[in-house]
């Protein structure tokens, strides 16, 4: 499909410098940029290659004064923010990049099954007893989705997703490949020997609306009750989420965290890489956590920044930092002053 130079200044309310007949099909970085591309300029570091890019469009903030002509073909579009304009623009085309329909073969209905308008089932799906599926829902290929289950309105669910019974996944979510929402907590009681027995896990997953969860994320269903993702959560890739776990609105959690049992995360919370919390600790709202962070108590000052394993405030943390770093210098010192006082 494509665009001339006219059409996306007018989307973006945008002005031409240029030729506003040029067209474009596809998207480039600017330092690769290739004719029929797109781009856009918003990183000052990449503005020398504004001056010889092949690509045929590229966005720029109207405030960019040029040292010198752009290279010929190359026609412009200034707008407020380049890089807002862009990520509008790349959203549109992955949109309309995605559109599927219909119900692809082989796959399985379950015959009291529903599913609304504009729906896309990908082959090998399965789709069990009384699952409830909105409109303009895609079910990619290899999508497991069990019995009870309700999917929300313009939700996608990527190739291998597994839903277990009973759970509920809110409208506007994306699930990417992998993930799987509703396995069994891990519950397991001490007997008196060394072996442990299962505890039945018998509770269930809520996602809620305008979610995204990465690829490879496994989200536990509740022992009793429910494991909850607020609204307008975010997951990286290879997040655990364990059983009757709460997440607060918005919060985003960067890839290999996890979260046991039972912790309550509020909303508006920061959690990077690599971060381990314990179970049954509440985190206050606005929370960030550092990478690599072993959360061991509760936190309950909102908007507190630690780091650490342990973890604990940031101010404190760089404090002793200073000083652990320098141990090896510090022992040094005491045993020359130990040999001197012999």
């Amino acid at each position: 499909m494509e665009f001339s130079a006219a059409q996306i200044a007018a989307l973006l309310g945008g002005t031409v410098e240029g030729n506003d007949a040029a067209t474009v099909s596809n998207l480039s970085k600017i330092e690769e940029g290739k004719p029929g591309t797109l781009s856009f300029l918003a990183n000052p570091k990449y503005t020398n290659y504004i001056y010889d890019t092949d690509a045929s469009i590229v966005i720029v903030n109207n405030t960019l004064k040029l040292e010198r002509p752009v290279k010929a073909g190359c026609t412009l579009i200034r707008v407020e923010d380049s890089y807002a304009s862009f990520a509008k623009l790349l959203e549109m085309y992955e949109q309309v990049k995605g559109v599927k329909k219909g119900i692809e073969q082989p796959s399985f209905i379950s015959e009291n099954a529903r599913y609304g308008a504009d729906c896309y089932i990908g082959a090998f799906a399965y789709i069990g007893q009384n699952v409830k599926i909105g409109d303009k829902v895609k079910v990619y290929p290899h999508v497991y989705i069990g019995d009870n289950c309700t999917i929300g309105d313009n939700t996608t669910l990527f190739p291998g997703v597994k839903i277990y019974h009973d759970c509920h996944v809110g409208a506007n979510v994306v699930v990417h490949a992998g993930t799987v929402i509703g396995s069994d907590g891990f519950g397991f009681a001490p007997q008196d020997g060394k072996e442990f027995a299962k505890v039945p896990q018998i509770g269930n997953v809520v996602i809620e609306a305008n979610i995204e969860i990465g690829s490879n994320c496994s989200i536990d269903r509740a022992t009793l009750g429910s494991t909850i993702l607020r609204k307008g959560v975010k997951l990286d890739n290879l997040v655990q989420i364990a059983h009757n776990v709460e997440i607060g609105e918005n919060t985003v959690i960067a890839g290999l965290s996890g979260v046991a049992g039972s912790t309550k995360v509020g909303k508006n919370c920061m959690i990077a890489a690599q971060v381990g919390v314990v179970g049954h600790i509440r985190i206050a709202d606005g929370v960030k956590i550092a990478g690599q962070a072993g959360v061991g108590n509760s936190i309950e000052k909102e908007n507190e920044i630690v780091q650490g394993s342990p973890a604990f405030p940031l101010g404190d943390f760089r404090r002793s930092y200073v000083l652990f770093r320098n141990l090896p210098k510090l022992s040094d010192r005491v045993k020359e002053l130990e040999h001197k006082l012999k």
